[in-house]
């Protein structure tokens, strides 16, 4: 049977600091990501499970409700596409097509912003914050709660920020608002959310988690 592989970075673990340190990217993906998709292989193998993509995995999970393959795989999931989320020369605005669509939806992007980080402040626990967007490029802000993710629920997901403590605690302690800030200044790679609008609205591919794969022991 095959395995998920952890896939690396885009960037080098010190090329988002200060915004987000090496410290915090080593521990968060090598530690934590890390953790997940040892847990979902694990867990794969345990039950007899036939390969399937991890986007399939996760749809699989959900629908026989197997909690615990879900919450790990799509943990898996959220945080790889997460990284690619973030750049280290990330462009500072979206494309016109999106911005077009964030006028439409929150009166403009700096509204969107504004929005999604009182989204993330105001979210009770751990989770995430998502913009997706659905065929029609109708797009749409909310939280999920621990790993859940809208993946396989009809809407193309364009942005994701980790609200989990693990994803700021080591730079910014308790002040996960000084975090989203941060996000939305310094880290947000818009090129790649613009790529995943063009996908929900048919125009590319969306993004999917890496298929390399390696044999299981």
């Amino acid at each position: 049977m095959s395995a998920f592989v952890l896939p690396p970075l885009p960037y080098p673990y010190a090329a988002l600091a200060p915004h987000m340190s090496e410290d915090t990217l080593r521990t968060h993906h090598g530690k934590h990501h890390a953790a997940y998709i040892e847990k979902t292989n694990k867990l794969v193998k345990a039950e007899g499970l036939a390969p399937l993509s991890l986007e399939d995995t996760i749809a699989d999970a959900r629908k026989r409700g197997d909690k615990a393959l879900f919450n790990n795989a799509a943990q898996a999931w959220n945080h790889a596409f997460f990284w690619q989320c973030m750049a280290p020369d990330g462009a500072r605005q979206p494309g016109a097509p999106l911005s077009e669509a964030l006028t439409q939806a929150f009166g403009s992007a700096d509204r969107f912003k504004k929005a999604a980080i009182e989204e993330g402040v105001a979210h009770f626990g751990s989770g995430w914050v998502w913009l997706t967007a659905d065929a029609n490029g109708v797009l749409k802000l909310e939280s999920r709660h621990d790993a859940d993710t809208p993946i396989g629920n009809g809407a193309t997901p364009l942005l994701t920020i980790d609200v989990w403590e693990h994803a700021y605690y080591l730079d910014h302690k308790n002040e996960r608002p000084k975090f989203l800030e941060s996000f939305f200044a310094n880290l947000i790679d818009w090129r790649f959310v613009d790529a995943q609008f063009d996908a929900a609205t048919g125009r590319s591919a969306p993004w999917k988690f890496p298929a390399d794969h390696k044999d299981a022991a």
